[in-house]
């Protein structure tokens, strides 16, 4: 899993898995679910991001983590 966030748009993309997604469905204002061919979630865009979230910091609890990498 990784999560994308830019600046430029205030959106924050968080990939759930590395396959592209090939349909999309916005459940709510700015929050848009991206599928694969087979119809699972491979991803979530939240535009306006900061208005949304609290981006200035990340915790990760509880997670079966074997690798953590920072950009």
């Amino acid at each position: 899993m990784k999560l994308s966030y830019d600046a430029s748009t205030d959106s924050l993309y968080i990939h759930l898995v590395d396959r592209p997604g090939t349909d999309s469905d916005e459940v709510s204002d700015g929050v848009v679910l991206d599928y694969d061919a087979a119809g699972h979630l491979v991803g979530i865009d939240v535009q306006h991001a900061s208005k949304i979230a609290d981006i200035d910091q990340l915790i990760v609890e509880a997670m079966p983590v074997r690798h953590l990498q920072a950009a």
